[in-house]
């Protein structure tokens, strides 16, 4: 038996070179951001009329509670009214006109250029997200209180990671909740820290967002240049379903459009619970609640950005409890897709939000199910795509490390097969079926190894002996291990000395210096 360091295959590599390709962050040629999608359509074309129709009745008449005094102004002076009950109502003229203007793309500048992203046409990115309040320990599975240096974490190990496209915030920072202004610097100032992909992260005061956008000027390091090349997001959700305004995220969605910042805006009503149980009637309303968003965002700043994001979520109808990982939400997130396109503005949806509490046998269908099928519909941004677990409630490095191979699995089937004279492949048949009559050492293969092929980092391909050989490790503790790996040596330096002392002069930043070091001792080098 040949050793774990010279043992040959796949072309000749050994497998120490073929270990050190899965450790490298190198995308593979294989794949790449913004492959197109669009080929699953669960609903008909009639069927997205009769919901897009219905959605613009429901904001024409039915309208919108809870309104306040800030949007009111806005509304009633472009042609809104409040109907017979106090509700603010949008007439469809209205809301047609300004549907015409909105952004049709949503160019997200990474730092690095070659991470910008155009959200927008039939391009399909994969961000994280998900505001989880807990952490999900790597040792014990258990789950605690996620903090500020989790949220950092999660921030690297989507720089890190190849198919994460945009970095959502992904958990919440709850050991400085007690101060607005405080955690929205400091997840503000984490993000630019961890990553050069485009990122967002979520604000809960309208004060606050002056205050973001000044730290990312500093990080850039001149007033006003962050708007001029954004490379991060407002991420808000100020719809309180069903059909009412939330006073203090409207508030956010309000000071964001009016400097003119991107917004990923959502909607987030339960089927069954906070919006009809019949699927057809959820799609109604949250798409009615998403329009009201981007609808408000071109009142302020026309043409500003702004996600499309109907997130129509599912209840268990037997307890009441959220379920993200049916196949009820894979087929209402893919049918989002289709009503973003019918309104042709950039949209997002909610795909990868296992019920599970383990990255286990469940974790792995519904994620599979929900991403793909999101991917397939042709939606612009799959959020919550990596890492979350129960129900949203906590995330998980080595699910997010496990769900990377996931979207690469699933972005090569975006890719699809390439029919020409090359790929038919007829000569190469010829020559094989009169010669060896194999394909291995075709020039062929070799040449498209690495280009039509997409091969796991984690996943375990090898055979069963060498398997049994390696000690039988299960997939779990392969994720484990090649975390501590990564946590432990992937340190970005994403932020100059003199930037981050700047930055750390004008705000309170409660990231430890230290603690973003390798050699620290949260993750010791492996």
């Amino acid at each position: 038996m040949t050793t774990a360091g010279t043992s040959t295959g796949r072309g000749g590599r050994t497998r120490g070179s073929r270990l050190a390709e899965r450790r490298s962050t190198r995308r593979s040629a294989a794949v790449h951001p913004g492959l197109p999608g669009g080929t699953y359509q669960p609903l008909s074309a009639s069927d997205v009329q009769r919901i897009a129709d219905t959605a613009l009745d429901v904001l024409a008449n039915i309208g919108f509670s809870a309104v306040t005094d800030e949007i009111l102004d806005y509304a009633l002076a472009k042609g809104a009214h409040l109907n017979g009950n106090g509700r603010l109502c949008f007439p469809r003229s209205l809301v047609e006109d300004l549907i015409a203007n909105a952004a049709r793309e949503i160019v997200y500048h990474g730092r690095d250029e070659q991470r910008t992203i155009r959200s927008g046409g039939n391009r399909v990115y994969f961000a994280t997200s998900g505001e989880a309040v807990r952490f999900v320990d790597p040792d014990t599975g258990s789950y605690r209180p996620s903090t500020l240096l989790d949220l950092y974490d999660f921030f690297r190990m989507g720089d890190f990671l190849e198919h994460i496209d945009f970095c959502g915030q992904q958990v919440v920072a709850t050991d400085i909740c007690e101060d607005p202004r405080l955690h929205s610097l400091n997840i503000a100032y984490a993000g630019a820290a961890a990553t050069t992909k485009p990122f967002s992260i979520s604000l809960a005061e309208a004060s606050t967002v002056g205050d973001v956008e000044d730290l990312w000027d500093s990080i850039l390091g001149a007033p006003g240049a962050f708007r001029k090349r954004p490379f991060a997001a407002i991420g808000v959700c100020p719809v309180v379903s069903p059909l009412r305004f939330g006073p203090d995220t409207s508030g956010v969605l309000c000071e964001a459009a009016r400097r003119g910042l991107p917004i990923s805006a959502c909607t987030a009503p339960q089927a069954g619970a906070t919006a009809p149980a019949a699927l057809a009637g959820a799609l109604v309303q949250s798409t009615a609640e998403a329009l009201a968003i981007v609808v408000l965002v071109n009142l302020i700043n026309p043409g500003g950005p702004v996600d499309f994001g109907p997130w129509t979520f599912v209840a268990d109808l037997r307890t009441g409890a959220f379920t993200g990982g049916g196949g009820e939400e894979a087929v209402l997130q893919a049918a989002a897709a289709q009503i973003a396109r019918h309104f042709q503005l950039p949209g997002i949806s909610a795909a990868g939000m296992t019920d599970a509490k383990r990255p286990d046998y469940q974790a792995g269908y519904e994620k599979g199910m929900t991403i793909a099928m999101s991917a397939l519909s042709g939606v612009n941004m799959i959020c919550e795509s990596a890492g979350m677990m129960g129900s949203l409630m906590g995330c998980s490095l080595e699910s997010m490390l496990m769900d990377n191979d996931l979207i690469g699995a699933i972005q090569r089937s975006l890719r699809g097969i390439e029919v020409n004279d090359e790929t038919l492949s007829y000569d190469v048949i010829e020559r094989t079926v009169m010669g060896p009559a194999h394909y291995l050492g075709a020039p062929q293969t070799l040449s498209l190894m690495e280009t039509e092929y997409l091969y796991p980092k984690v996943g375990d391909r090898t055979s069963l002996s060498e398997w049994e050989y390696r000690g039988s490790p299960d997939l779990m503790t392969i994720a484990k291990t090649r975390v501590r790996e990564i946590m432990g040596s992937h340190y970005p330096d994403h932020l100059a000395g003199d930037v981050d002392a700047l930055v750390r002069g004008r705000y309170d930043i409660r990231l430890p210096t230290q603690m973003m070091r390798s050699g620290n001792e949260r993750w010791p080098r492996v």
